[in-house]
């Protein structure tokens, strides 16, 4: 019987013909009925002893396991002393990675909510499109971010409260967590399948599809790539660049560290200057981040200390073999190169460091299989290009959306990534399947930001691709035609990038801009995208009129 009073979650997945088939069939991912995600990670280490041990190091604040436990019950008690939270309840939450930000995650999952964290670049159109899809009534934001969540109010007709934090001390939230006798809270009794997580991942529609995870979902990719792939110690200090509202950020940061009772270092920002600095300053052992950063931290190791590092992950985009052998070259690392998903919730492909084949992504994560599939979902032999399939512990389930069909075929979930298996069973990645731009990390829908720029009143029509990139893997690339009377120059440049920049978060921006007086369109006029990608890539017999 479920705790949920709030039966939004739970009337809202897919019919259960069109899950995913789901595995367990390692004896660590067989959970019991009753089951608390934020008990098991944080209550059961205080109850195990490690209730004065460092859970948490940031440039503001340290905290125990202990200490995270006291603050965690605090923002639980708000919740539902103060707040009225049910279980089933959608809480938003939104600030940078810090103390606050993690212990409001775990609290809203031990009282039997559901987290629905975004990143902090997101705008009030963006931020308020995820509170309508989720019905949400309560949200929690670092007060730094008012201006966007306040922007949002008026088109989010559900939401009824806003909480701002600015330290643990400050803010409304702040103030209700000094009240006498919160310092401890009875979890509610969640079923291992009770919903505790919303993920909102960008569909190449422009429309974000919103991931439904179990608790159950929260501790399998802990016991899964976590114990058997990544194989972190207790001793170890976890640090990368990946908010927490991206699933490969929330595992990095907070899931598998607390699984085993290592520890974490949270940055607000977490540039490559930023970062390698943090390194070295807080000693991190393992390091969660895109190729990207690796690229750029190769090129500062000179003058900066990183020798505490011993593991690192890289995730988001694809690992040029190129960067896998410098990072080797310079650090002695092999960089654990893996596939994740937010419909996964976590990485499913990646082999651990006496396994990599460099080049090749690696090989399923054990609890998960891996094949890959032609159009028609057949199986394809060792060496054929085909469709990504997977299926393990965790799998898709979104929130009412017909686009589950899709993603779920024949009990497998197709990713929407090309890639060869050979031989020995490991997976070599060729292309995205869909008009999915993966920037230094990012994932952008070319459609959205081809929405925002629409709106310009320069604009006619315009077509938005991602373009080869040595530093970032891919650039956003936007194809313009002009209404008449403007002329493209690098102000109008400037002007559409920076109207790109306030609509939407700065990362889907357009680095490069090419005015063009037509676009390839098919005869019904839908726009031909991929004519556009093989302009971006220097395909020389295809060209478009400028």
């Amino acid at each position: 019987m479920t705790a949920h009073i709030d039966s939004f979650a739970r009337d809202n997945l897919p019919p259960r013909e069109e899950w995913p088939d789901f595995l367990f069939d390692l004896p660590g991912l067989r959970y019991p009925k009753k089951l608390n995600a934020a008990v098991e990670l944080l209550d059961r280490m205080v109850e195990q002893g490690a209730g004065a041990k460092p859970c948490i190091y940031s440039p503001t604040e340290n905290l125990t396991y202990g200490a995270l436990l006291e603050r965690v019950n605090r923002i639980a008690n708000v919740l539902v002393r103060d707040l009225d939270l049910v279980p089933g309840n959608r809480v938003l939450l939104r600030g940078p990675n810090s103390p606050m930000m993690f212990a409001a995650y775990l609290a809203v999952m031990k009282a039997g909510g559901i987290v629905v964290a975004t990143m902090p670049l997101l705008r009030a159109k963006e931020v308020s499109f995820t509170l309508r899809k989720a019905k949400i009534t309560l949200a929690f934001c670092d007060a730094r971010l008012s201006d966007e969540m306040e922007k949002s109010k008026p088109l989010a007709p559900d939401l009824k409260r806003v909480v701002y934090w600015g330290d643990a001390a400050s803010g409304e939230l702040g103030e209700l967590m000094k009240k006498p006798g919160y310092e401890s809270f009875t979890a509610c009794d969640t079923d291992a399948d009770d919903v505790c997580l919303f993920g909102f991942t960008s569909g190449t529609t422009g429309e974000p599809k919103c991931t439904m995870h179990f608790h159950r979902d929260i501790l399998a990719i802990c016991d899964s790539y976590g114990a058997e792939v990544l194989r972190a110690e207790p001793s170890d200090r976890f640090i990368g660049s990946a908010p927490l509202a991206f699933t490969f950020g929330l595992g990095g940061h907070m899931l598998f560290p607390m699984r085993i009772g290592a520890s974490t270092i949270l940055l607000e920002k977490a540039s490559p200057d930023e970062l390698i600095a943090a390194i070295g300053k807080f000693g991190a052992t393992v390091c969660f981040t895109a190729p990207t950063a690796y690229r750029a931290i190769l090129g500062k190791l000179a003058t900066h200390e990183i020798s505490s590092l011993r593991k690192c992950v890289s995730a988001g985009e694809p690992l040029p073999k190129a960067t896998w052998d410098a990072w080797r070259a310079a650090t002695g690392i092999k960089i654990m190169d893996g596939i994740g998903s937010t419909e996964m919730l976590h990485i499913f492909i990646g082999s651990p460091e006496d396994e990599i084949r460099p080049g090749a992504t690696g090989r399923p994560v054990p609890g998960y299989q891996a094949k890959v599939v032609d159009g028609d979902g057949r199986d394809l032999p060792a060496g054929e290009v085909g469709r990504l399939a997977v299926r393990g512990p965790t799998g898709c389930r979104y929130l009412s959306d017909a686009r589950q069909r899709k993603y779920v075929q024949h009990g497998w979930n197709v990713t929407g990534d090309t890639y060869m298996c050979d031989a020995d069973g490991y997976f070599w990645y060729q292309a995205r399947s869909d008009d999915m731009i993966i920037s230094a990390g990012y994932n952008i829908a070319g459609p959205e930001v081809e929405s925002v720029l629409l709106t310009h009143p320069a604009v006619a029509e315009c077509g938005v691709v991602g373009a080869p990139c040595p530093e970032r893997g891919q650039i956003v690339k936007a194809y313009i035609v002009l209404r008449a009377g403007h002329t493209g120059d690098a102000v109008l440049t400037k002007a559409l990038q920076d109207y790109v920049k306030a609509e939407v978060a700065p990362y889907k921006y357009p680095r490069a801009i090419e005015y063009v007086t037509t676009l390839p369109r098919t005869d019904t006029g839908k726009l031909q995208r991929f004519r556009l990608r093989e302009v971006a890539a220097g395909n020389a017999s295809t060209k478009l009129a400028s």
